[in-house]
């Protein structure tokens, strides 16, 4: 599963391959380059390189989200790790689309006018 968030195609596509690449992890795409990545190629969520490192990585990753990018959240990458969780909140994104986890129903995408 992969969670992919931007503003357009060619860099969501340039950041999906690039975890694809890194066997799951994070990383920030500006006009089709990795700005930094933190592999995390134990099942797509943790690393096996020293702690220390994987720090680095992070400060990296987030110093090119709220400098480069413009992010103005302190933390995207934990937000989007959050989206995923389908049991916390109300309002979830799943391998099965976008989820009311209150009533447990998906809800559309799409509004028909």
């Amino acid at each position: 599963n992969i969670i992919v968030a931007g503003t357009n195609d060619k860099d969501m596509y340039a950041a999906a391959v690039a975890v694809i690449k890194m066997r799951g992890g994070l990383c920030a795409v500006l006009d089709g380059k990795v700005l930094a990545g933190v592999p995390l190629p134990i099942a797509g969520l943790m690393s096996d390189a020293p702690a220390l490192e994987v720090h680095q990585q992070l400060d990296r990753l987030h110093h090119a989200a709220t400098t480069q990018l413009g992010c103005k959240i302190r933390r995207p990458f934990m937000a989007m790790s959050f989206l995923a969780l389908s049991v916390i909140g109300s309002l979830k994104i799943t391998d099965r689309g976008l989820i009311d986890v209150d009533r447990f129903q998906p809800i559309p995408l799409f509004v028909s006018s």
